[in-house]
Formats: structure tokens, C-alpha cells, sequence
């Protein structure tokens, strides 16, 4: 369990999405509880799915596929609060078999500094059964830019 640099991946794009903090991601300790920043992983993802790599997530439910969460990681780093905004960038490590893994930076908008850093290794699925399923090659290639 290495840690990464978008530089030191393979040639993938590296996209980004702005999320604000809501006052519900806020927990006792005024700041964004640890678990709504996956929240704002998985909010850029469907944004980026759909505006960057011009497949959203309603394309694959279409297609009876779907993504599920194999194992995930995450540092933090800093915290974030209320009024501030997030810019999540996101980057595709890895496109295996049967799923992609996806790291991603979390940045306060604010002042750019990073702010939880982790990965997703995700597995495609067939809706009707809910068991793994080959990436198709058309998917792979829109997720190799």
C-alpha cells in the first residue's frame, strides 16, 4: 500500500470536479466528517463520467452494468469547513479485467492545499446478477484517455 503521485501513473487524463461543503457534512468537531469525503469522490465521478469521459453512469445501468467498491484507502490530510468548497481531481491508475482502480486528491479550493488523497478499485458488475463482469472493450477504451 504505496503511496502515489498523478505523475508517477500512467498516461491517463486526470480530471477535476468542484464540490461544496454542505452544512450536513459538518460533524462535532466543525469540520467534514471522514466519511462524506468519499461522498465527494463519488459525486466527481458521476460528474466526470458523464462531462469527461462522455459515459455517465446512466449509460452503464443502461447497458445492465454497474460499479461496486472492491477496496478503497484514504489519507487525510487537513480538514475541510463549512463554506469552504472541494476540488476533487480524480485519475485512472489501473484498468484491469474487471474493474478500474481510480485515485483521487481532494484540494480546498481555497488555497489548493491537499486535503485527503486515496484510490477506489472498482469492480464492474451485471445488474441482473450482481456478479463481476469483463470491462467491454468500448468501455475501455473510453476510460483509456
Amino acid at each position: 500500500m504505496g503511496f502515489f503521485s498523478f505523475s508517477d501513473m500512467p498516461d491517463y487524463s486526470e480530471f477535476q470536479s468542484r464540490v461544496e461543503v454542505r452544512p450536513d457534512d459538518i460533524d462535532m468537531n466543525q469540520h467534514v466528517h471522514n466519511s462524506k469525503y468519499f461522498d465527494y469522490v463519488l459525486t466527481a465521478r458521476y460528474d466526470q463520467m458523464e462531462r469527461c469521459y462522455g459515459m455517465s453512469m446512466e449509460a452503464f445501468l443502461d447497458r445492465g452494468f454497474s460499479w461496486v467498491v472492491r477496496a478503497s484507502y484514504m489519507e487525510h490530510k487537513r480538514p475541510l469547513r463549512i463554506g469552504d468548497a472541494a476540488i476533487v481531481k480524480t485519475k485512472v491508475e489501473e484498468i484491469k479485467t474487471r474493474g478500474v482502480k481510480v485515485a483521487f486528491e481532494i484540494h480546498k479550493e481555497s488555497d489548493r492545499k491537499l486535503v485527503a488523497k486515496g484510490w477506489l478499485d472498482y469492480t464492474m458488475v451485471a445488474l441482473d446478477s450482481g456478479r463481476p463482469r469483463p470491462v467491454p472493450d468500448d468501455i475501455i477504451e473510453i476510460y483509456s484517455v
